[in-house]
């Protein structure tokens, strides 16, 4: 576990979702802005151009407007091109100088917004990192992580309210690049995890690619939060009561889930096809947990308009059919299965 030393920026690898525009955009939008600002400039200066004088020679050639424009804008200013004329001073004073400083103002655009991006970058990172609380963070942006996350918008969990965590800057870029913020950093590490605020989250998704960074991972977070439910997934099922060890409130062994749902696959498609439909959130068939309504206390888990998989009651997990549930009481929690509509509408059952 990484220490966390007092010269250690707490912004380092904070990287909140914002949409920018590229560079060469920014560059080109300049450049043509700026290219109107000269033709406008050019125009009015023609369309008065008897009242400039260039030298002894009363009025000016398109080329020498051309000139005068492109001089005057630049603040170059040669003075061998002059207006003669009050109207001419007055359209000089009126628009030719507004004109030169917001030509100025564009042409600079592209060193002030250098200089000020890195602020404006600050400003969103202090911002988040008061506002942020009750957050999810999840370790790790692979395959098991965008799965998670995707989990976490279909039972809605706001974008503003997931980090990643990944030592990555590609997985990084790409949480982003849906409007989820990220840190970059290695979530094993004390002072990667005080940046994503692990002592105001609400949960804590380890989703490493490796069991042994998982433990890493699971022993930083409860040694920061000793109360934030974690939920990890291990490869080898040996290593599962090692993370419960760890601190991990849930661990879930992919390997050994992937292996049994290939082996039902041969004989039972079907049971497998319902298993995909409720994990898949927002859609078809849905797992849920809830509490027990108070018009609910006192029935029976078949009596219920949602179908009951499980009661949980005193820290106890009791199957639907378990008879020491009995009657429903007002602090159990149930795993009930729901319908989603084509809309995505919740049906119970009737």
């Amino acid at each position: 576990m990484g220490g966390h030393g007092p010269g250690d920026d707490p912004h380092t690898g904070v990287q909140i979702a914002h949409v920018e525009q590229s560079p060469v955009r920014q560059v080109w939008q300049r450049v043509v802005l700026a290219a109107f600002f000269l033709a406008l400039t050019v125009f009015i200066v023609w369309l008065d151009r008897d009242s400039y004088r260039d030298g002894d020679e009363v009025g000016i050639s398109l080329l020498d407007a051309v000139y005068y424009s492109t001089v005057t804008l630049s603040t170059t200013g040669y003075g061998d091109i002059t207006p003669i004329t009050e109207g001419a001073r007055l359209v000089n004073i009126l628009f030719i100088t507004p004109l030169r400083v917001m030509f100025l103002i564009v042409l600079i655009g592209t060193t002030l917004e250098a200089l000020t991006a890195r602020s404006r970058e600050e400003f969103r990172i202090r911002r988040w990192r008061s506002r942020v609380r009750q957050h999810v963070i999840v370790c790790g942006y692979g395959t098991k992580g965008r799965s998670a996350v995707r989990s976490l918008r279909a039972t809605g969990t706001p974008l503003e309210n997931i980090v990643i965590v990944d030592g990555d800057q590609r997985a990084i870029d790409e949480a982003n690049s849906i409007g989820l913020t990220g840190i970059v950093g290695d979530a094993g590490r004390t002072d990667v995890l005080r940046r994503a605020h692990v002592e105001r989250a609400r949960a804590v998704i380890v989703a490493a690619n490796r069991d042994d960074a998982s433990v890493l991972i699971t022993l930083t977070v409860r040694q920061l939060n000793p109360s934030v439910p974690i939920t990890t997934s291990v490869r080898e099922e040996e290593n599962a009561q090692l993370l419960r060890q760890s601190g991990a409130d849930t661990v879930i062994t992919t390997s050994a889930t992937s292996g049994r749902l290939l082996g039902l696959s041969t004989d039972s498609p079907r049971v497998v096809s319902v298993v995909e439909d409720l994990l898949t959130g927002g859609q078809g068939l849905d797992l849920s947990q809830r509490t027990v309504t108070s018009g609910e206390v006192g029935l029976g888990p078949r009596d219920l308009r949602d179908i009951v998989l499980s009661v949980t009651r005193g820290g106890r997990t009791l199957r639907f059919d378990d008879p020491l549930i009995g009657t429903l009481q007002s602090e159990d929690v149930l795993v009930v299965v729901r319908s989603h509509g084509p809309d995505g509408q919740v049906f119970a059952r009737t």
